[in-house]
């Protein structure tokens, strides 16, 4: 089996090519992964996120690109990767599970308009994507709920998130903004004693010190030894921002909660003042 590999636009990413059908036409567009967690549908995947230094992964029609974490140059990190898109294609498995019986790819409710939802996913096909696109992002539709369109958005296109909301506004005057998925996917993990405890020292301790300057931290979920916050308010788009979630928050929440040991923002700081995270150049 040879692969191909391409060099995109962002040093991180590399488009691997090999040489056959990754998604079959009964996919729609491309699928994305963030983390391990998300690939437990993929068992390819799950095999890329088995080697360390991958943080991201998506999977096309003929394509799979590759986002790495770490500062290993590509030359060495490239034969681990090509070695397990290899070992996966030769082992027979499939590139996505079949997802069980009633269960939707897509976090619909029951009494959305299928019209609003064609023209929703017209217009990620034909205007969003191809622009999310040119700076090598994508962005992905999960649903339609409540007047909120359910987006991933990787890369590049978390810089377009109001640009993405504004456009679908304009064309659908009912739709209500923009959210990323996995903000409606179930979360066991804040059901747990951890989450309850992190959510007390926020309410109790850390809030009320943070809304002094007009912010606010909003716990949105607890897995394993992870804990994902979004800065809201004053905190979004903070200069300080990461100063703030390493010296303070994630100090006091590994303190409450010793088995805690990743504290992660998942704040879309581009939106606010002064955004912290900037595009890339």
């Amino acid at each position: 089996m040879f692969i191909q590999t391409e060099a995109l636009t962002e040093p991180e990413r590399m488009k691997f090519l090999p040489g056959c059908t990754v998604l079959d036409s009964g996919a729609s567009g491309s699928v994305s992964f963030g983390d391990a967690i998300e690939a437990v549908k993929s068992p390819l995947a799950r095999r890329l996120f088995a080697v360390d230094e991958v943080g991201a992964v998506e999977l096309g029609a003929e394509h799979i690109i590759v986002t790495k974490t770490a500062a290993t140059e590509w030359q060495v990190l490239k034969p681990t990767v090509l070695g397990a898109i290899m070992e996966h294609f030769v082992s027979g498995e499939p590139v996505l599970l079949a997802p069980a019986a009633g269960a939707p790819d897509a976090v619909e409710a029951a009494d959305a308009d299928p019209e609003v939802v064609a023209e929703i996913r017209e217009l990620i096909d034909t205007r969003i994507r191809p622009t999310a696109a040119q700076g090598g992002g994508d962005v992905t539709f999960h649903g339609y709920k409540g007047g909120y369109v359910l987006l991933d958005m990787q890369g590049s296109a978390l810089q377009l998130k109001a640009g993405i909301e504004n456009m679908l506004r304009h064309y659908i005057p009912e739709i209500k903004g923009v959210k990323d998925y996995r903000e409606d996917l179930p979360k066991p993990g804040m059901n747990t004693p951890q989450a309850a405890a992190i959510q007390d020292l926020l309410d109790n301790s850390i809030n009320p010190a943070v809304a002094m300057h007009g912010g606010h931290i909003a716990l949105v979920d607890v897995q394993e030894d992870t804990v994902y916050i979004r800065l809201e308010g004053g905190c979004q788009g903070c200069g300080m921002a990461d100063v703030t979630l390493k010296q303070g928050i994630e100090v006091q929440i590994k303190q409450a909660v010793p088995e805690i040991s990743k504290v992660l923002d998942v704040s879309d700081h581009a939106s606010g003042e002064n955004p912290y995270y900037q595009p890339s150049k």
